[in-house]
């Protein structure tokens, strides 16, 4: 992997990390101060982040004055509310695996599997019981004696898997994308009941969707389905519990398979399925 990733597409607020506040119509390299290869990149609407080999955490975008770059003061936008240069996060006292970047905030999962998150939390999208936000990163209470293993972000919500394969949901719950068979907000980390029984290895947010994909290749979806983007037909708009994808085997040609993942976009899914047979 190159030292340097790649960005391009629109670059309001800075988002691509190229010093400017256009466009970017091509593929181009982000010139970081890291130092080594790049191991892990995330990003949401406005602000974006990338993780080095060695766990140093680099993140960029836009900033509103809810915290969700954890700089610090003095360390903010350096243009009418944007960052445009990749800057190091340095308030995270462990080396980071894999960051997850939600609508107004940002989640880091150390290399020991532990959550640390910082940014906006009127919808208790950091997970602290609370609604009091801001930038300096900390750590989520009721995970610390926890091991995560992945983390997922969507607009106002996250899903944390554990090492035994549990799912776990919390934040802004309005159109079910937490999976607990409500609309209500999470204030902590919680159980998503419904798929309990299965053992998880895969989770993806959508802006207020869910997904998941078990041992077995099977995949559960939740959440937003006004525009169909949970793969399951007749299904209401808001869907508050999990529900298994069943594909079109016979019109599509798939055959037997199994779902390894799945990435959730605002208003539409894809995975990414293995044939057992052809």
């Amino acid at each position: 992997m190159d030292e340097n990733k790649v960005c391009r597409g629109y670059g309001g607020f800075g988002a691509l990390g190229h010093s400017v506040y256009t466009r970017e119509l091509f593929p181009r390299l982000v010139k970081g101060a890291w130092e080594g290869t790049i191991k892990h990149i995330a990003t949401s609407g406005a602000h974006t982040a990338a993780v080095t080999e060695s766990g140093d955490l680099y993140i960029w975008g836009r900033e509103e004055g809810e915290g969700r770059l954890g700089l610090g003061p003095g360390r903010g936008p350096d243009h009418a509310g944007g960052l445009s240069i990749p800057c190091k996060v340095k308030e995270l006292p462990f080396p980071v695996a894999a960051v997850s970047c939600g609508g107004f905030f940002t989640l880091a999962l150390t290399e020991e599997g532990q959550l640390w998150n910082w940014g906006a939390n009127s919808n208790y999208e950091l997970g602290r019981g609370d609604r009091i936000g801001g930038w300096r990163p900390r750590p989520v209470p009721s995970l610390e004696k926890v091991r995560v293993i992945q983390i997922a972000s969507g607009g106002y919500h996250s899903l944390a898997l554990t090492d035994d394969g549990k799912v776990l949901s919390w934040g802004h719950g309005g159109q079910g994308q937490l999976g607990h068979g409500s609309v209500e907000n999470q204030k902590i980390p919680t159980l998503v009941e419904a798929i309990a029984h299965e053992h998880i290895i895969y989770i993806s947010c959508g802006g207020a969707s869910s997904a998941a994909v078990t041992d077995e290749g099977k995949l559960y979806m939740w959440g937003n389905a006004s525009d169909s983007q949970l793969g399951v037909p007749g299904l209401p708009a808001i869907q508050p519990y999990p529900v298994e994808v069943n594909f079109l085997m016979e019109d599509d040609g798939l055959g037997s398979h199994k779902v390894l993942s799945i990435a959730n976009g605002a208003s539409h899914a894809m995975c990414l399925a293995l044939r057992e047979s052809c």
